[in-house]
């Protein structure tokens, strides 16, 4: 497991230049996407393609904010930031999260007005191809924002790419409510409109869950909590340990802990170990910050000695 870890995650200088490269790419598509769809839409008058419009658009300034907040989350700790700027991702999701949610909201009533005064869909078949373009540069964009998110996991990033899986779903269902026109059923086109509004609803949902789990120091997943307890414990002369603290700052990841030594250690030969530890659970977490406080076996009381997979 470890070996894998170490594999798969990216260093921090690794991370932010992922992180950068993929804030570029988001906001490349975006705009291409915009100006296809556009056409598309002024020669159609389909609402599910003003759906997927708008929807390009908010995805366009979301990762617009996403490009500032990375670049401001990635700014090394100063004086009066000392635990870095990483919670600036979060707040960029829950901005996104306001953007998506104001997109649903004017889908829905675009998609009951035309509900309640149906028009004509025209260029049914350029709206098709735009639709196929759109899937495939979507597509190309979520196969990379899911290795960067794979590597740093970045909460701007994994809130980007929830947008533009939901314009995946958006740009199918336009692709199947234009079909569905040309065929006869031009009623779908805005009930799919409908449908896409509350699948936006429900990411926007996911991006606010996810950014307050940063923003209010979430501990890290249990199985990344076992594999630090099994790390530190791992070594030969820790006795076991207690009070594990963990949290996650866009990509920063700190963890705090109190080991547990023989009583007859120096205070040179505990330093040393707990050098040791720290070396070892950043080996598994690069670039996290590590902080140990070494305890004497016999001031511990024995119900606060941690066992692997153990929570206090």
């Amino acid at each position: 497991m470890n070996s894998a870890r170490q594999t798969n995650r990216a260093t921090p200088e690794q991370a932010a230049r992922l992180m950068r490269l993929a804030t570029y790419a988001s906001v490349s598509v975006a705009g291409l996407l915009i100006v296809t769809k556009l056409v598309a839409w002024q020669m159609s008058g389909s609402v599910s393609l003003l759906a997927t419009l708008v929807d390009s658009g908010l995805d366009a300034l979301a990762s617009l904010v996403n490009l500032f907040a990375v670049r401001h989350a990635l700014a090394p700790a100063d004086d009066e930031h000392r635990f870095g700027h990483g919670k600036a991702e979060a707040l960029a999701g829950l901005g996104q999260a306001v953007l998506i949610t104001g997109s649903s909201m004017f889908l829905m009533y675009e998609s009951v007005q035309r509900l309640l005064d149906p028009v004509d869909v025209a260029g049914y078949q350029l709206g098709m191809w735009v639709m196929v373009f759109s899937i495939a540069m979507t597509l190309v964009l979520l196969s990379f924002q899911r290795h960067v998110i794979l590597r740093t996991d970045s909460t701007a990033i994994r809130a980007d790419a929830l947008h533009y899986r939901t314009d995946l779903l958006v740009n199918a269902g336009v692709l199947l409510a234009l079909a569905l026109s040309r065929w006869g059923w031009p009623g779908f086109d805005p009930l799919f409109a409908i449908a896409i509004a509350f699948y936006i609803l429900y990411s926007a949902w996911e991006i606010i869950s996810h950014a307050f789990d940063h923003l209010m120091d979430r501990e890290l997943p249990d199985e990344e909590r076992l594999e630090i307890e099994q790390t530190v414990l791992a070594h030969a002369e820790v006795r076991g340990l207690h009070e594990l603290r963990t949290r996650r700052s866009g990509t920063a990841t700190f963890v705090q802990m109190h080991i547990e030594l023989d009583d007859h250690l120096s205070l040179l030969e505990a330093h040393r170990i707990a050098e040791e530890v720290e070396a070892a659970v950043v080996a598994v977490f690069p670039g996290a910050e590590v902080i140990i406080h070494p305890d004497p076996l016999s001031v511990v009381q024995p119900r606060e000695t941690m066992v692997p997979g153990q929570k206090l």
